[in-house]
């Protein structure tokens, strides 16, 4: 059975870093697609970052360049660190994964759709 714990989030300032933190569990992350997503109230839910089995990662371009997506194989988590947090950065925070071929998926929609294991969420807020 798949479990998927995220942790880290909280409440900062603008400007301020964060690292969330995704445990797994019957699940192998270094062999898997792995995606951070986010949603915030009323909007759609948006990947925001991810890493493929070769350690290719790509980004939104809301948060590129502020935002670093990695994973420690020996701890077999995903983290997701956040700096220069933005109040537009204000959601919940996910982590999923799926098989590596579903990072293959060019469609950022479709690619969503795939993802068969979710965690159930961190929440990050970002005051002015």
């Amino acid at each position: 059975q798949v479990r998927m714990v995220e942790s880290g989030g909280g409440s900062v300032q603008a400007g301020g870093s964060l690292r969330l933190s995704c445990g797994v569990s019957g699940y192998t992350v270094s062999d898997s697609c792995m995606a951070w997503f986010r949603q915030a109230p009323g909007k759609e839910r948006e990947e925001v970052a991810l890493i493929d089995t070769a350690g290719l990662t790509t980004y939104a371009d809301s948060v590129k360049g502020r935002v670093t997506i990695s994973r420690d194989n020996a701890k077999n988590t995903l983290y997701l660190q956040m700096n220069s947090l933005k109040p537009e950065d204000t959601a919940k925070y996910y982590c999923a994964a799926d098989s590596m071929w579903v990072c293959q998926t060019t469609n950022r929609d479709l690619r969503a759709r795939r993802f068969g294991h979710w965690g159930a969420g961190t929440q990050v807020t970002v005051s002015s």
